[in-house]
């Protein structure tokens, strides 16, 4: 076996089948890595989606019988919409962040893998591979900034020359030893817009991220939001962008290569108040297909009642009445709550001193407090 003329031919079959961006890494521990993950644990920086075992996730030998190398691969995705629609008074809209506009990239990225698997295996029966993406043990953007796909940026993504860090990233560890390829050297030089950007000061400083911070996670988050942060998530129903449309190495990049990565404006800026009634199916039916729906209708109805308090609109003034009047959910009725007392007036006033005689649970009373505070500050 040519190994250098498989490598080649496995480049070549990548572009074929839509990898934007392909890149071969050692299999050698990531020790410089684990110091940086053992740090986060230490300062509690970890969001708690993570693999819990750090060994796992800087050392491939672990998880993979005797691996030779890794590829990385990376595929572009769009940082603008084709068709916009707009949020406007009594028609108020979410945002997803760009990463979740299209079909679920997990599903786009395995498909690729598989495809390069099997290509790898037609040409080699006896090659073993194990592929992972985002949910893996290895972390990507580690793999990625290896194998030469980019360098780690200070907003924690990995940025790459062509597409900027509007990419997605997968790897997979095999027994063949593909010839390795040089990381890309830092560009970021002693540019901090990105740490400036930052809605909530989670990026600590270039290449820290405290998660339990960052809007992203939030976001994702199902209990009640804490207050700090619930001014600051504005109308983000998942994710967050603002490190990264600050960032200049992302200016004027807008791939638009794939057809399963382009937005339907009515699922990746959706209407917030029909959200709050959505049933089950038809949560699942809509948003089903994207990767911000993973974890469930909850978080999203959640931040959307967040969001309709940020443009502080009054049209939705029934409906969060209704969700703090029959929700079964503390953490919605409380939030709709909050958000009545930010919205203001003397419908909202009246609904949270009419839910202060019937409410049972302690945590929604005391976010019908803190509505009713904000009129006694008005006062």
């Amino acid at each position: 076996m040519n190994i250098q003329q498989l490598q080649q031919e496995v480049i070549d079959y990548s572009k074929r089948i839509g990898i934007d961006k392909i890149g071969f890494a050692s299999p050698s521990p990531f020790t410089e890595l684990r110091n940086r993950l053992v740090r986060q644990q230490e300062l509690q920086y970890q969001s708690g989606f993570e693999e819990p075992d750090i060994e796992k996730r800087v050392r491939p030998d672990l998880i993979f019988n005797q691996p030779k190398s890794i590829i990385a691969i990376a595929v572009a995705y769009p940082s603008k919409m084709k068709v916009r629609v707009v949020s406007k008074k009594g028609e108020r809209r979410g945002i997803f962040c760009r990463a979740s506009w299209g079909k679920d990239y997990h599903y786009i990225l395995r498909e690729k893998l598989t495809k390069l698997e099997e290509f790898i295996a037609s040409k080699v029966p006896e090659a073993r591979f194990k592929s992972m993406v985002d949910t893996g043990e290895l972390v990507d953007r580690a793999v990625a900034e290896r194998a030469g796909i980019g360098w780690s940026g200070k907003n924690c993504s990995v940025i790459t020359p062509e597409f900027g860090s509007y990419v997605y990233l997968g790897e997979m560890i095999t027994n063949l030893p593909f010839i390795p390829d040089s990381p890309i050297e830092d560009q970021c030089g002693s540019c901090t817009k990105c740490l400036d950007a930052c809605p909530t000061g989670a990026l600590v400083q270039g290449g820290q991220l405290d998660s339990r911070r960052c809007i992203a996670f939030l976001t994702q988050t199902k209990g009640f939001l804490p207050e700090e942060f619930r001014e600051k998530i504005g109308n983000r129903l998942y994710g967050c962008d603002s490190c990264q449309t600050a960032c200049p190495m992302n200016k004027g990049k807008d791939f638009h290569f794939h057809q399963e990565t382009e937005p339907d404006p009515e699922i990746a800026k959706p209407l917030l108040k029909p959200i709050l009634h959505i049933s089950n199916r038809e949560f699942k039916e809509k948003f089903g297909q994207v990767s911000g729906s993973w974890r469930g209708k909850k978080p999203i109805q959640r931040n959307a009642i967040l969001a309709l308090a940020h443009f502080k609109d009054e049209s939705a003034i029934p409906v969060l009445k209704q969700v703090l009047t029959d929700d079964p959910r503390p953490v919605l009725r409380g939030t709709s709550a909050w958000s009545l007392g930010k919205i203001g007036g003397a419908e909202a006033k009246v609904a949270l001193e009419q839910a202060l005689e019937r409410e049972k649970d302690e945590d929604v009373l005391r976010e019908i407090q803190k509505g009713l505070e904000f009129f006694r500050c008005n006062e």
